[in-house]
């Protein structure tokens, strides 16, 4: 059975971000928690405030690793990325850094057309070729289908909100 693709893909590419598209990562972290349910304006600005530095940082050193998906205008659609951050070894993964994916975001128009998994594999590849042995994230309820469907399993991790 032959497979259809949506036309969309012609006009779409996939490429690393770099320090320069920090503000699209911005506005895709914005979004993404906007989309989760987070209205407060006050609590989103604090957050651009601070992840921004962060993510700049992280990129400029090289831990932080990101990848989107846009037009033949430049116009970005998708993007998301890895977070490699410092962490105790065990057993099954010896190495003493995560990974984790964090700042998945497709504009509305764009999705359901596969744009997100295809961001995911390369990620899920980029961590293996990395040597983890594993990698993380946190799932929204509209994404956890996607990410269980690629073999993403919950896991034991618990969490006490401290306000």
């Amino acid at each position: 059975m032959k497979q259809h693709r949506n036309p969309l893909w012609d006009r779409l590419k996939i490429r690393e971000a770099t320090i320069a598209d920090l503000d699209t990562i911005m506005h895709h972290r914005w979004s993404m928690f906007r989309d989760m349910g987070y209205r407060d304006p006050a609590a989103l600005h604090a957050m651009r405030s601070t992840s921004a530095p962060f993510f700049a940082q992280r990129l400029s050193e090289g831990a932080y690793h990101a990848w989107f998906v846009e037009e033949n205008s430049g116009q970005v659609v998708a993007g998301g990325g890895v977070l490699i951050f410092e962490y105790h070894s065990s057993p099954l993964d010896p190495l003493p850094r995560r990974p984790m994916i964090v700042n998945m975001y497709t504009d509305p128009a764009y999705r359901r057309i596969g744009i997100a998994q295809k961001l995911l594999e390369i990620m899920i590849q980029w961590c293996r070729r990395e040597g983890f042995g594993s990698v993380m994230l946190h799932a929204s309820d509209q994404g956890r289908p996607l990410y269980e469907r690629l073999g993403f399993l919950p896991t034991n991790e618990m969490r006490l909100l401290l306000k």
